[in-house]
């Protein structure tokens, strides 16, 4: 099964409409997302906690890393850039941290609220190698300043 973006936007609309509580919607967004493609192994948020630092925050799947800094992996990547991370070979990525053994591409895009300040990145992780497009980049950039912007 592949995402129907439309159709996922209009339900994360709707799921999240008046909510501005972060972290519901985090865990909102990140089960929506996880379930809307076979693709997504691992579909979940790391939150900014401290200065260069991001913590576990809502997700699908098995166990995530509990603490990422800024200056390593690919989410430490998304967020001391403020840039997406789109990998199709995680093992040929400097620095990967391997959460989970089983991963072979990852998306990381840094999440934004409305004073444009950093305050996490979403990550999702496949199985499969090459699995992530700039297709699902875009898309999924437009979801979550739709949801987190506003």
């Amino acid at each position: 099964m592949r995402v129907d973006y439309s159709q996922l936007l209009n339900t994360v609309t709707a799921l999240t409409e008046g909510e501005d509580d972060v972290v519901a919607l985090m865990a909102t967004v990140a089960c929506e997302v996880h379930h809307s493609d076979d693709r997504f192994d691992w579909t979940g948020f790391y939150r900014v906690t401290a200065p260069e630092l991001l913590k576990i925050g809502p997700y699908q799947g098995g166990h995530g890393c509990l603490v990422i800094p800024f200056e390593r992996g690919v989410c430490g990547a998304a967020a001391r850039t403020g840039q997406v991370q789109l990998v199709p070979d995680v093992d040929a990525f400097p620095g990967h941290i391997a959460c989970a053994s089983s991963t072979r591409s990852e998306l990381v895009l840094p999440v934004f609220d409305h004073t444009d300040k950093l305050i996490g990145v979403f990550d999702i992780d496949s199985n499969q190698p090459d699995a992530f497009t700039q297709a699902d980049a875009t898309e999924l950039q437009k979801m979550l300043k739709m949801t987190f912007k506003k």
